[in-house]
């Protein structure tokens, strides 16, 4: 351990012999010991022919440019996500190393780090001030230096599954719980090193090219310029991940936010840090109703329900929705598996819970808004006594676990469910509406589940209406009755002005819907732009565009 300028700095030796076999033997045969990259966290299952684990800018170059002459498609994976269609398979992975600190004239810090860094090992870099700083620069050195003598520090996006890698954030413009207040993970991108198709290199920084109205043009790193005919389309005024990124007179870093790796590989990104609050604390407040919780949330986001009601202003940073379903699934898991015996009891009276967090300065001001959450439980119809409240950070560890183990426990009933019918896999929207449309979107979600018999589980970001209904198929029947709805409720979701996705992403599943939400003509205007960073469409084929128009 070195210092520098006063600041902990750790040094680790390369090994030199392990790169130069990786050098020598970067695409590998596909086979049986690499079957867990055909795999997703939606449990579908592809197929490939060979595979990489790439560990630098120059690594990705070479795999892209030898596959160039054979016309290998190529399916990029961040932390075992996305679903190979044949060809080769490129995980990033193995590029999980943070590669330079930078403090700007505001005292804002930043972090470039390359697209496998998983989120969960980020937070804990960036808690501990601890990173490894082999191959820094000097500047870097002196960023960190001053990074390690500030306050404590956090990256607001804020996604269900912290295994998820940075790569795959940025491809999907990723939010989760925070982005009630904070935002999704666009505006904290200030840089991306992209590698195209064809292995020449791209990078941007966030305020220096601009499109005009719809036309927007980049130059390579080696001096190729490349025109981008942006989208026509008007993108809904909702929480939004789906497609291509387009505005009159956009920032063009943010076209490749977002675009499900169909463009270019992102092989660097620099990424924003914000002051973290010194006071954060958590309230889950369960309901006997459903329709207390939908009116519970209406009230904290500011609105007025009732004539002569102030309105509260309460800022809350996350409100997280879970229904009766979902927490009957936690109580049978809780019974019958110990790794979830941590969490509390839930009553069988419960049948919906709100978690909303609230971030402040000082303890007195989030004390105030803490009590106005009270009254707001007690105007919705609920009771102050029915809440969990975490003050210090072992009881909010609690209250994310119970977060985050209602996914995990649908993923462990699905794989189950795939041992007897394996065309099955879960189903889970990412749809997001108007907040007009909360209530009315609620109903019929539990009205159509119901008419069709199907077993569910809804969560979600309820503060942006942003709401993951999860059909659990038993077979493949009731598989096909669940895509159905889906179609369905992307029709009418679109009709309301919402979203088909909303942070993940639309990938190979949502690419149908992505054609009700635009029509054809915008989705051969995407198809266009993809063109011309990839014409001979390499690049995650199937993502975004479905496979009849992945072919024109």
């Amino acid at each position: 351990m070195a210092r520098y300028n006063g600041a902990d700095i750790k040094r680790s030796k390369p090994n030199k012999g392990v790169d130069a076999k990786m050098e020598q033997n970067l695409i590998r045969p596909m086979t049986a010991e690499y079957e867990e990259y055909l795999r997703d966290e939606s449990r579908s299952v592809g197929h490939g022919e060979s595979i990489s684990f790439p560990k630098s800018t120059q690594q990705i170059q070479a795999v892209l440019k030898q596959l160039q002459a054979s016309g290998t498609p190529v399916t990029l994976q961040g932390s075992r996500t996305a679903v190979p269609d044949g060809g080769h398979v490129m995980n990033l992975s193995r590029m999980d190393r943070v590669l330079g600190c930078r403090q700007d004239d505001q005292g804002a810090f930043y972090l470039t780090v390359q697209p496998g860094v998983l989120l969960a090992e980020l937070r804990k870099k960036i808690r501990n001030k601890n990173f490894d700083t082999t191959g820094w620069d000097e500047a870097s050195l002196r960023a960190y230096t001053a990074f390690c003598r500030a306050p404590e520090q956090f990256f607001t996006p804020d996604p269900t599954e912290t295994s998820a890698s940075l790569g795959g954030m940025v491809n999907c413009n990723a939010s989760g719980a925070r982005s009630l207040y904070y935002g999704s993970v666009r505006p904290y991108v200030s840089r991306l090193k992209m590698v195209l198709a064809d292995g020449d290199t791209l990078t941007i920084r966030r305020g220096e090219h601009f499109a005009k109205e719809r036309q927007g043009a980049l130059r390579t790193d080696s001096g190729r310029l490349i025109q981008i005919p942006l989208p026509t389309y008007q993108m809904p005024h909702t929480k939004n991940a789906s497609g291509y990124y387009a505005a009159d007179d956009m920032d063009l870093i943010d076209l490749f936010i977002g675009a499900d790796g169909t463009l270019g590989v992102t092989a660097e990104i620099e990424i924003r840090l914000v002051p973290l609050p010194p006071i954060v604390w958590g309230v889950t407040a369960f309901f006997d109703r459903e329709e207390k919780a939908l009116r519970y949330v209406r009230l904290i986001r500011g609105e007025v329900l009732e004539e002569g009601q102030q309105p509260f202003v309460l800022r809350p940073v996350s409100a997280e929705f879970f229904n009766g379903d979902a927490l009957e699934i936690l109580r049978r898991q809780k019974r019958e598996n110990s790794a979830f015996a941590q969490i509390h009891d839930i009553p069988a009276r419960y049948q919906a819970a709100i978690y909303v967090e609230l971030h402040g300065e000082q303890e007195e001001e989030v004390l105030a808004r803490l009590l106005e959450l009270g009254r707001a439980i007690t105007m919705a119809g609920g009771d102050e006594g029915d809440t969990w409240v975490a003050r210090d950070q072992s009881d909010l560890d609690r209250l994310m676990f119970f977060r985050h183990a209602i996914p995990e426990c649908v993923n462990m009933l699905i794989d189950k469910r795939k041992q007897k019918d394996k065309t099955i896999t879960k189903l889970g929207t990412d749809m997001a509406v108007p907040d007009s449309q909360l209530e009315e979107v609620m109903a019929l979600y539990n009205r159509m589940l119901q008419e069709q018999g199907l077993e569910s589980a809804i969560w979600g970001h309820i503060g942006n209406n942003h709401l993951h209904v999860n059909i659990l198929p038993n077979d493949g029947e009731e598989y096909k009755k669940g895509q159905q709805l889906y179609r369905q409720w992307a029709a009418y979701v679109t009709e309301k002005g919402g979203a088909v996705s909303a942070e993940h992403g639309v990938g190979k599943l949502k690419a149908g819907f992505l054609l009700v939400m635009y029509g054809p003509e915008h989705i051969r205007q995407m198809r266009r732009l993809k063109l011309a960073f990839d014409p001979e469409c390499r690049l995650n084929r199937g993502n975004l565009f479905a496979a009849e128009e992945e072919a024109k």
